[in-house]
């Protein structure tokens, strides 16, 4: 068997549903977290243009989520942004899944792809 670090899930009907990649798994607290969900709820925010979410240290509990986030033009990073963002993703997924750090970023780092390089965030 070959393993290529790719996690995924099979629904009921066969398909298969990408997650992410096993080495981006996020460990906070015992919980394992896929970043790859995180930056699709945070995408859904109308004033998000990009966002790349990984893990930081964190004293307590081991790892922590960080997003990464590049606001619509326009769009002012406040704290008050940042708490919006860290409730939305609370009441959109597991509550222990949220941002505990929200940084706004005038870019991303990507490879020649376009992939966003998760390892310079």
């Amino acid at each position: 068997m070959y393993h290529t670090g790719d996690t995924a899930w099979r629904d009921e009907d066969g398909y298969f549903w990408y997650v992410g990649r096993v080495d981006d798994v996020i460990k906070s607290s015992g919980y394992r977290i896929g970043p790859f969900e995180i930056e699709n709820v945070i995408m859904e925010l109308p004033y998000v243009l990009e966002c790349g979410v990984n893990a930081v240290p964190d004293p307590v509990r081991g790892q922590v989520v960080k997003a990464s986030i590049v606001l619509t033009k326009g769009t002012e990073g406040t704290e008050d942004l940042k708490r919006e963002i860290q409730n939305y993703v609370k009441t959109h997924t597991a509550p222990y899944k949220y941002p505990r750090v929200v940084v706004f970023r005038h870019s991303l780092p990507k490879t020649i792809s376009g992939k966003i390089q998760r390892n310079l965030l």
